[in-house]
């Protein structure tokens, strides 16, 4: 345990997910050596490595962490093999019974819309469709949660983890990019307070700049800056959005970051791990839409799950122990514990 703990610091403390030397970022290039012409940017774990700088919050990681591992192995000990109990025949969470006492975790969730055009000022039916989104995809009632290959099938699930909108703020500016430095959080620079952050997840919808579609706080950190920001082109299903990044995907993608979810690939090398037990090493993300099977690190990539870098129409998955880890935030004692609402 204490050697995987000391891993958690060591793992994100020394590799960036924008600019590991595996990751072609910018400049992505897919499976079949085509020049991408837009590629997934997430900065994540940047703001995490920022984090990890402090001393206090480098201790509330290996306590939470310490946590999640207990829950963990508990929680797929409980587990049934994938397939048995009957139902639908499909394999995974929905043919077996709860394996904790937690229920379905219910999220209040305030979104903060900071514009300064028209088209950033995105409507009330764009935000229902992220949220409609978030629903389905943690839920695992995404209708192309059917195109999970047979591999991984019986590993696809519901979180049992669901989202309520409970307040939008809205907030002219003349400010056109806001960077990764959280002042967006912040009223005293020209943002949105965060709004009851140990009961509501925040989501602030502004124009990062950067290329970047959206970052997230991991927990334990500051809860004056706790939640995720996304850029308003990539957030929802419907209205001002940029392809191919328009399906609400981006949002899901931090709200796992959110949950403590690293990124599939661990962001480092085959060696490098995201401390989740069934989704398959890789040494790099995957761009685009990529074939299946693609193979790295001697396994095949779950490039459909939620945490890699794939188009929107390409990811439609959490694995059993991506919800096991998920969920532990919850449990009794908990960092997130108390958003269950």
């Amino acid at each position: 345990m204490k050697k995987l703990l000391l891993s958690v610091l060591v793992a994100f403390a020394v590799v960036s997910c924008s600019n590991d030397s595996n990751e072609e970022s910018l400049d992505a290039i897919n499976n079949d050596g085509l020049q991408l012409a837009a590629a997934r940017k997430c900065h994540a774990n940047e703001n995490y490595e920022k984090m990890l700088l402090n001393p206090a919050f480098q201790q509330k990681v290996l306590e939470i962490e310490e946590q999640t591992q207990r829950f963990t192995n508990e929680f797929l000990s409980k587990k049934k093999p994938a397939g048995v109990g009957g139902g639908n025949g499909g394999g995974g969470d929905d043919t077996t019974p709860p394996a904790d006492n937690i229920g379905v975790i219910n999220i209040p969730v305030y979104v903060h819309v900071i514009y300064s055009n028209a088209n950033e000022n995105i409507s009330d039916a764009q935000i229902n469709s992220q949220i409609s989104v978030l629903n389905a995809d943690f839920r695992k009632s995404n209708s192309d949660a059917a195109q999970v290959p047979s591999e991984f099938a019986g590993l696809a699930s519901d979180t049992e983890i669901q989202f309520n909108l409970v307040g939008v703020t809205r907030k002219s500016s003349t400010r056109t990019s806001w960077g990764t430095n959280d002042a967006m959080k912040s009223a005293a620079n020209g943002g949105v307070d965060v709004v009851d952050p140990a009961t509501a997840m925040n989501i602030w919808v502004c124009n990062i700049g950067g290329g970047i579609l959206g970052y997230a706080q991991f927990p334990g950190g500051s809860a004056s800056t706790d939640g995720i920001v996304v850029g308003p082109q990539y957030f929802g299903a419907t209205g001002y959005l940029s392809a191919p990044f328009d399906e609400g995907r981006t949002a899901t993608h931090e709200v796992g970051h959110y949950l403590n979810l690293r990124h599939i690939w661990g962001d480092g090398r085959c060696n490098r791990d995201d401390f989740v037990s069934d989704t398959p090493t890789s040494d790099r993300a995957n761009y685009g839409c990529p074939s299946y099977p693609t193979t790295n690190c001697r396994s095949t990539d779950m490039t459909m799950n939620y945490m890699d870098y794939v188009d929107d129409s390409c990811m439609y998955m959490f694995s059993t122990g991506q919800k096991a880890r998920m969920r532990s935030l919850f449990a009794s004692g908990g960092v997130r514990a108390s958003l269950n609402n």
